[in-house]
């Protein structure tokens, strides 16, 4: 073949859509915002970052835009993946690809734990890309047109991730903008494909790389929202603690322009300290994995952290140190005895956790739990998102033989669901934040009056919803507002934006009990029929033909 080595190669980047009826939509509070989708492709607009400077990129977000058979054609090829909740889409873009001629490849999480579901993509790669893009790029510039590429597990050094091709974005069409701190996480919880796909050993980037990557957003005009993307921020503490004061001073030089929000492991209120450091870097609202309630489970599942401290006392110890939490809770494991609903609400109206997100237990693909189910013999065949139900844990989970009967978890996840997200209920758990979040001394923040323009504009149209969509909730919100106004004024932008996202989550819980309801008359009509388990466990984890050692990630 010849030499391509100075060819410029155009890179078409799409970013699959997210299932319509999924958790992760978030349509109505998008519309609130102005924006068009939650938050863009952190993972594509970092590997664009990694490319060759002679080649040209270009993404187009499914979830904001259009992708026409033009914009697949004036590409020499496609790059596409994203996670199980993405896979349909993800495979109707190879296929128009493929229908064009243009040599497409697909990576991210799902071809990661799945890539036998994508044959039909010309690369099939997996794993992180730091390391390995060389081996792609190599392999293009060769002539080589296909192939079954993986990166050598948790080896990636991400203190050489380049800044992410911020510059690709379009900041107007998401709620927020991603950065990211660490991979990996400490924990072994049974249901978690985090530690499958990044390990246990949390790798971080350095403060200089953060805060360069910071400087970027800021130079291409970005202000608000940034999410710390981490899966566990705190996995190293050691590192997180070192890293905060120095944002702490770099927030403090520049006005404070940016609020941020992380997922960490319900320990982070055991340590007051790095707490502090969070409120004082700005952090406002960190996602926690309660899971359940029930100590046995947390036990069996290996989430054993959640054990050895109260939950709700350790919720309202972040909410002290004025951070506001959302949760995930999830039913359907084999240790539930009984009905699991009356402790699961009260779980959360204890923590007051306003956004609680409640699902039925899936069985990822290469997690312990479906290593075990599919030992067990329990394991569907067909159980990801290509099964018939294009829905997300909420309403596809229970992909194997449960313990329990099928309709008694089904009951207690409808009940949960219609009970955690009652207007009653949702709004006492939000002022309830709204009078116990905090009330020490805040940053001094400088006013951006863009921001604040663009806030005010979000509040009227929420207003405007809840008024002509939701007339129900009115008494509830202005009710709401009003304590709040009155007790704890500081905490109005969190308690605002949490009834935000209920203008997602309130339809969005409705249409999960009707789901369930139509689960159950199925059920009771003999319509369901359980599907065949998987086979006996292969020999090996890897499939055959993918080049041993060569690991690569697109997404």
């Amino acid at each position: 073949m010849p030499d391509q080595s100075h060819a410029v190669t155009r890179v078409l980047m799409v970013f699959p859509r997210f299932n319509a009826n999924s958790f992760w939509n978030f349509a109505e509070a998008c519309e609130v915002k102005g924006a068009k989708a939650a938050a863009p492709p952190l993972g594509l607009i970092t590997v664009a970052a990694l490319l060759p400077e002679h080649w040209s990129t270009h993404l187009i977000n499914r979830n904001t835009g259009d992708l026409t058979d033009d914009d697949i054609r004036g590409a020499d090829v496609v790059f596409t993946g994203g996670m199980l909740p993405q896979e349909r889409d993800t495979m109707e873009i190879i296929r128009m690809c493929r229908r064009l001629g243009v040599p497409v490849a697909v990576g991210g999480p799902s071809a990661t734990s799945t890539p036998e579901m994508y044959e039909e993509a010309d690369f099939v790669v997996g794993g992180e890309a730091e390391g390995i893009i060389g081996e792609f790029v190599a392999a293009w510039e060769r002539g080589e047109r296909s192939g079954r590429l993986m990166a050598p597990k948790f080896q990636a050094d991400v203190t050489k991730t380049p800044i992410p091709r911020y510059d690709l974005l379009k900041f107007s069409d998401y709620l927020f903008v991603g950065v990211q701190f660490s991979r990996g996480c400490p924990f072994t919880c049974e249901f978690c494909d985090i530690i499958e796909l990044y390990g246990r050993v949390p790798r971080t980037k350095t403060t200089p790389q953060m805060l360069a990557e910071l400087d970027r957003l800021m130079a291409l005009g970005y202000r608000g929202h940034v999410d710390f993307v981490d899966d566990n921020l705190i996995g190293n503490k050691k590192a997180v603690k070192a890293f905060l004061p120095h944002l702490i001073e770099w927030q403090k030089a520049r006005g404070y322009p940016f609020k941020f929000t992380t997922e960490a492991s319900l320990n982070l209120s055991d340590d007051q300290e790095l707490l502090g450091l969070m409120a004082k870097a700005n952090f406002f609202l960190v996602f926690c994995g309660i899971e359940s309630p029930d100590e046995e489970t947390l036990v069996a599942t290996s989430k054993k952290q959640n054990t050895r401290r109260s939950i709700s006392e350790s919720v309202h110890r972040i909410y002290d140190a004025g951070i506001a939490v959302t949760a995930g809770f999830i039913i359907g494991f084999d240790t539930e005895k009984g009905s699991i609903s009356k402790p699961m609400t009260g779980c959360i109206s204890d923590t007051a956790v306003p956004l609680a997100v409640v699902g039925l237990l899936t069985a990822l693909p290469n997690t312990q739990l479906s290593r075990r189910l599919r030992k067990e013999g329990r394991l569907f065949k067909d159980f990801t998102a290509h099964s018939e139900d294009p829905g997300d844990a909420s309403t596809a989970g229970l992909n194997f033989t449960t313990l329990r009967p099928r309709r008694e978890i089904l009951l207690d996840f409808r009940e949960t669901v219609a009970a955690v997200y009652a207007p009653d209920a949702f709004f006492a758990r939000v002022r309830t934040v709204g009078r116990k979040l905090g009330k020490q001394k805040l940053p001094e923040l400088k006013v951006n009056w863009r921001l604040a323009a663009y806030d005010l504009r979000s509040f009227l149209r929420t207003v405007w919803r809840i008024n002509t969509r939701h007339p129900e909730l009115a008494r509830h919100f202005w009710g709401t507002l009003w304590e709040t106004a009155r007790h704890n004024p500081r905490a109005l932008e969190v308690v605002v934006t949490n009834i935000i996202v209920y203008l997602h989550l309130y339809p969005f819980s409705r249409y999960v009990v009707g789901e369930i309801d139509g689960a159950l008359q199925r059920m009771e009509s003999g319509r369901f029929v359980e599907p065949l388990p998987l086979p006996a466990p292969a020999n090996s984890d890897v499939t055959p033909d993918f080049k041993a050692g060569k690991r690569l990630a697109v997404a």
